[in-house]
C-alpha cells in the first residue's frame, strides 16, 4: 500500500463532485455550530473526526457508480486506530488512507463491512493522535433532539442540527433501515460524517443527502444517518471476521425505484442474479412469491423472508403491458463484491 493517496478528484458517496462543490459554496451561516447548546468542548468533538480516502480497482463492480477514488469522513472509536465510516467508501477498496492529527495520510487496513447496516471499519497502521469518541445510545434520539454533525476540518466544519424524523428508509439498492435518523439542515460533507449528541457521544454515521428528509414535509433537505444502535450487536463479528456471522440475506442485484407506475427496475448489476435470470430494465415488480407488493420495504421483507442467500425468489413483473414470471436464484453480496479480507 502506498504512503499517500494519488488523486484529489474524489467521488464522495452518491453525489458527483460538481454537485458537492455547489453545496460547499452555498451560504451556511444559519447552519453554523451553536456552541451554547453544546455541553462539551467543540474542539474535543472535532478531534475524533477525520478524513478517509480509498482507491478501488477499475474492474470493481462498484467502480461505475461509486467511483475509483472515494473520499469522506470517519470517526475514531478506540485507541488502537479503529475508525468507523459509511461502508460504501470502503467497498471493494484496494488502498485506504486516514488523515492523522498533523494532516499526514496514514495507510489503513480494511477491517470489515456490513451490507445490512452500511457500516464500514478500517484500522490505521500508525497512531493518528486523535481522540477516540465514545458510542452513545441512539435509541434515545427522538424527533426534536439537538445534535451536531461533524465532518473533518475542526469546529468550523461542524454544524448544529435537529432530528426532524426517525422512520423506515428503503434504498433502491436492496437496503432497508427500520429506524433511520433524519436531520436538518443538511451538511454538505455528509459521507461518513459523525452524528454527535450535545453530550459528545457518537449516535450515527452519515450516509446520504435527502431532499425530503421528513416524512410529512416535502422539500426538507437534510441528511440520513445510520444509527449507532446497529453497530453494537455486530462489532465483534466485524472485528474478527470482517462480516456478520449469520447467513446473508438473499440478494438479486436489482435497483428498483418507486414511481407512479409502480416499482420499476432502473438498473441491473451486470452478471448479478437478476440480470442472469432475464429480468429487464423498466420491468414493473407486481408480486414476490405470488404476494402483491406495495412498496420497496414490503418487497425487501418478502424477499428476505423466503430464506437465506441462495434461495429462489419468484417474481411477477409487468413488461410491455404483459405479465411475465421471472425466477431469480438469489446470491450473497459477499460472494459478488470483493473485499480485501476475502
Amino acid at each position: 500500500m502506498a504512503d499517500t493517496p494519488k488523486g484529489e478528484n474524489k467521488v464522495n458517496g452518491h453525489r458527483p463532485p460538481k454537485i458537492l462543490a455547489q453545496l460547499f459554496h452555498q451560504e451556511r451561516s444559519s447552519a453554523a455550530l451553536d456552541v451554547s447548546k453544546v455541553i462539551v468542548d467543540p474542539k474535543l468533538i472535532a478531534a475524533s473526526v477525520t478524513s478517509i480516502r480509498t482507491e478501488v480497482p477499475s474492474d470493481a463492480h462498484t467502480a461505475p457508480y461509486l467511483g475509483l477514488e472515494r473520499e469522506g469522513n470517519a470517526a475514531l472509536i478506540n485507541s488502537d486506530g479503529l475508525i468507523l465510516t459509511i461502508g460504501y467508501l470502503l467497498l471493494e477498496s484496494r488502498a485506504v488512507w486516514v488523515m492523522a492529527q498533523d494532516g499526514s495520510w496514514i495507510s489503513a487496513d480494511y477491517v470489515g463491512y456490513d451490507f445490512d447496516s452500511g457500516f464500514g471499519l478500517a484500522r490505521a497502521q500508525k497512531p493518528l493522535n486523535l481522540t477516540p469518541i465514545k458510542l452513545g445510545d441512539s435509541t434515545k434520539l427522538e424527533q426534536g433532539s439537538e445534535v451536531i454533525i461533524a465532518a473533518h476540518g475542526g469546529p468550523d466544519h461542524c454544524i448544529s442540527a435537529t432530528i426532524i424524523d426517525r422512520h423506515e428508509f428503503a434504498g433502491y439498492w436492496e437496503y432497508l433501515l427500520e429506524n433511520a435518523i433524519f436531520t436538518a439542515p443538511a451538511h454538505p460533507n455528509w459521507s461518513g460524517a459523525a452524528l454527535i449528541g450535545v453530550d459528545g457521544l457518537l449516535y450515527g454515521i452519515g450516509s446520504l443527502l435527502i431532499d425530503d428528509a421528513a416524512n410529512d414535509t416535502v422539500g426538507t433537505r437534510g441528511n440520513m444517518f445510520v444509527p449507532i444502535e446497529l453497530l453494537r450487536p455486530i462489532l465483534d463479528d466485524l472485528l474478527s471476521a470482517g462480516r456478520v456471522r449469520r447467513p446473508p440475506r438473499p440478494w438479486l442485484g436489482m435497483f428498483t425505484a418507486e414511481t407512479q407506475t409502480g416499482l420499476v427496475v432502473v438498473h441491473l448489476t451486470p452478471e448479478g442474479p437478476a440480470h442472469r435470470s432475464g429480468l429487464a430494465l423498466d420491468d414493473v415488480i407486481l408480486r414476490v412469491a405470488e404476494e402483491p407488493i406495495n412498496d420497496l420495504a414490503h418487497m425487501y421483507r418478502k424477499m428476505w423472508n423466503l430464506g437465506d442467500a441462495g434461495t429462489v425468489v419468484p417474481l411477477t413483473v409487468m413488461r410491455d403491458a404483459v405479465g411475465v414470471e421471472v425466477t431469480v436464484k438469489s446470491a450473497s453480496r459477499y460472494d459478488y463484491f470483493r473485499t480485501p479480507r476475502d
